[in-house]
């Protein structure tokens, strides 16, 4: 926060630029990584395109592009006012632990073609060990994941309990 405890939007965009840039080096693509940090950083969470377009200085058909590949990956979802035709993309404060369940999800689907490999790989394969060894780390990482939903939901709470304090 700055040094007067209110909102500097300029070091506020300065540093959502900064966290894009981890995103990209991370495997994110540029524009959706931009607009991602520049929506999580905003006020409130919300902004249209036009607003998005404006503040990174990019056009339109870019910022579509952006919004729509966050709206596929779920780390955004789509509103519109009432009575208004503009649509409004907002990343809800949970995004990161829904992102997760649903990567939870994918590592079942993951487990399930592994096994089927490892079945027909050749018992006592190269193949099939390292699809055991595979098949073992998603299962630990199932099983762990499980603790953590349980951890965070109860970290979440004092995070809202001391926001309101």
């Amino acid at each position: 926060m700055s040094a007067t405890g209110r909102r500097d939007d300029e070091a506020v965009q300065r540093y959502a630029e900064q966290f894009a840039n981890v995103l990209v080096d991370s495997g994110w693509m540029r524009m959706p990584a931009r607009a991602f940090a520049t929506i999580l950083g905003s006020e409130t969470g919300r902004m249209t395109a036009a607003e998005l377009s404006e503040q990174l200085q990019a056009s339109p058909a870019a910022i579509s592009g952006a919004v729509r590949y966050l709206l596929q990956l779920r780390l955004a979802s789509r509103e519109r006012e009432p009575g208004s035709r503009r649509d409004i993309y907002v990343v809800q404060d949970d995004f990161w632990y829904e992102s997760m369940m649903r990567r939870d999800h994918q590592l079942v689907r993951w487990e399930e073609i592994i096994v089927q490999m490892m079945e027909n790989a050749g018992k006592g394969s190269e193949s099939q060990r390292r699809l055991r060894a595979t098949l073992g780390f998603l299962e630990f990482i199932q099983e762990e994941v499980e603790g953590i939903s349980e951890r965070w939901i109860k970290r979440k709470a004092e995070i809202d309990a001391e926001g309101n304090g």
